[in-house]
């Protein structure tokens, strides 16, 4: 017994290597994540919260819903054949670190500036309230624009504005419209080859008539009288975070073959 012993004492140990999880690890799993969040289907939570969405739409008036058709077919006409947004340049290589560093303080500066903006707006009654709605619009696009930049994507290329308009659906949209979305944009960079290369080939009607089926529903809440101003504040926060963890999961699948290959290295 005391040779066993002696024999397995003196046996080498196993040398265990402790592999130190890098940023770009999280990225990965963060992003796995988040791609199957986005290609699950509906639950049943899912299709309860649409059903209590529809019916708070339907409070609004028809007239509302008439203007906010008007603003959102105008934003996607703006975005797709406009400058507002595209004066800034995209931004030189930096390591994935710092560039979700600084992506990462651009959506805090937007989410603060969104709650503010809407808590006032949701404050000063209806009028207010339903001027609130473009604002955000304003706002939400211009963050992505930036954020765009930031992972190194020329806006002035009207393909990436596309995929920003497809990050807008993928935010916003119900689970069974979201799936649609998500497949739309996987492999971007190859399917934006498919784009016509001439921006007024691009159907927009089609694509405006999508966004106004699904896009902000919550945030119409505000239109209600007597809630516009927690509304506002609150839900302006929440929305600008989502959008803001969408891009950068949306940006981060277009570097996720780079991502692998790095740590593949490691």
């Amino acid at each position: 017994m005391n040779q066993v012993l002696m024999l397995n004492l003196r046996k080498p140990r196993k040398q265990y290597k402790l592999k130190v999880m890098t940023y770009n690890d999280q990225v990965l799993k963060e992003l796995m994540v988040w791609q199957k969040k986005m290609a699950a289907s509906p639950t049943m939570l899912d299709r309860l919260s649409k059903r209590v969405q529809t019916k708070v739409n339907g409070y609004i008036p028809e007239k509302v819903h008439g203007v906010i058709t008007a603003t959102i077919k105008q934003m996607v006409k703006g975005v797709l054949f406009g400058s507002t947004y595209t004066t800034k340049e995209k931004e030189g290589l930096r390591s994935v670190l710092d560039t979700e560093e600084a992506v990462k303080r651009t959506i805090n500066t937007y989410k603060n500036t969104a709650a503010a903006e809407g808590g006032i707006t949701g404050a000063g009654g209806l009028l207010l309230a339903f001027a609130d709605f473009p604002i955000l619009l304003s706002i939400k696009l211009k963050m992505l624009f930036d954020i765009a930049v930031l992972y190194g994507h020329s806006v002035k290329d009207y393909k990436e504005r596309v995929y920003i308009l497809h990050i807008f659906q993928l935010a916003f949209s119900s689970q069974q419209q979201r799936r649609v979305v998500y497949e739309q944009i996987k492999d971007w960079d190859h399917k934006k080859a498919l784009l016509p290369d001439d921006v007024n080939a691009f159907d927009w009607r089609q694509f405006q008539q999508e966004y106004r089926d699904y896009i902000d529903l919550a945030k119409m809440a505000q239109l209600i009288p007597g809630i516009g101003a927690v509304v506002g504040f609150v839900v302006n926060y929440r929305l600008i975070n989502k959008l803001g963890n969408t891009a950068m999961n949306a940006y981060r699948m277009r570097l996720q073959s780079e991502l692998i290959e790095t740590e593949a290295h490691h």
